[in-house]
């Protein structure tokens, strides 16, 4: 159905059974970069948003452009993701900086452990709910991630909330009940609010007229680091909203 790929030596995508440190299964998937010599390689942690969504076996766009400029790419589905029954994605309320966040860090240790990944280059990336895995990623655990990219990603969970659109009104009783509002400390797992912990870079990108996740969102956190002298790249795309659907704008990110 896209003949133009023809064109292209794309790698091929590995299908992985992993699992969490609770023992829960991981339906994981690796894209090995072919530039590779042997050994350890740069791995790239792809974080699908959402985050009730899941991540599929075949052609990615990502997964291909990021293997073909020389890093290995896993994607996992984590606990909160669908399609792989109602437990798993109900496994999910309430652990967002929690439970879910182990379950990427549980994914890239393995490939560290496995020989694949080397712990000094590894990078997570993702939009929406991968953004906020991205931001949790470098203050939660500071040490693991050399850097990180996270787009239009909510960095504050209060004033997402404050913040949805008037059209999400009927889901709203699911979302809040996904983050485990009542139940977990909103502060607690708000990235803004341990910015204090972050040691690595970071590559923010904002559509300026996201509906969902305002660009405060990024904002505050870049506004945050600069303060702290921390490293951080801010892109804000004038013509989008949440996630980027001009293609130029895709490809400038």
């Amino acid at each position: 159905v896209q003949p133009q790929l023809e064109r292209y030596d794309l790698a091929p995508m590995e299908s992985l059974d992993l699992k969490a440190r609770d023992g829960r299964r991981l339906p994981a998937y690796l894209t090995r970069t072919p530039l590779a010599s042997t050994g350890p390689q740069p791995l790239v942690l792809l974080v699908h948003g959402g985050p009730q969504a899941r991540d599929y076996w075949g052609y990615d766009p990502q997964h291909q452009q990021l293997a073909n400029r020389g890093y290995h790419v896993m994607s996992v589905n984590y606990r909160g993701s669908t399609g792989f029954g109602k437990a798993h994605q109900l496994a999910g309320e309430g652990e967002w900086y929690g439970r879910m966040q182990d379950d990427l860090v549980d994914a890239v240790n393995w490939a560290v452990d496995q020989g694949i990944a080397d712990p000094k280059r590894l990078a997570i990336m993702g939009a929406s709910y991968g953004g906020y895995a991205a931001l949790s990623g470098l203050t939660r655990d500071p040490e693991l991630f050399a850097a990180a990219v996270a787009e239009v990603g909510p960095s504050n969970l209060r004033t997402l909330l404050a913040g949805l659109p008037p059209y999400w009104a009927i889901g709203r009783p699911v979302f809040e009940r996904m983050i485990g509002v009542g139940s977990v400390d909103l502060d607690a797992i708000s990235p803004i609010n341990h910015v204090d912990r972050i040691q690595r870079p970071l590559l923010l990108g904002h559509g300026a007229n996201d509906p969902r996740v305002k660009l405060q969102e990024s904002e505050t956190i870049a506004e945050a680091m600069e303060a702290r002298g921390l490293p951080v790249d801010f892109v804000v795309f004038p013509d989008e909203g949440h996630g980027l659907a001009n293609p130029r704008n895709a490809l400038a990110m």
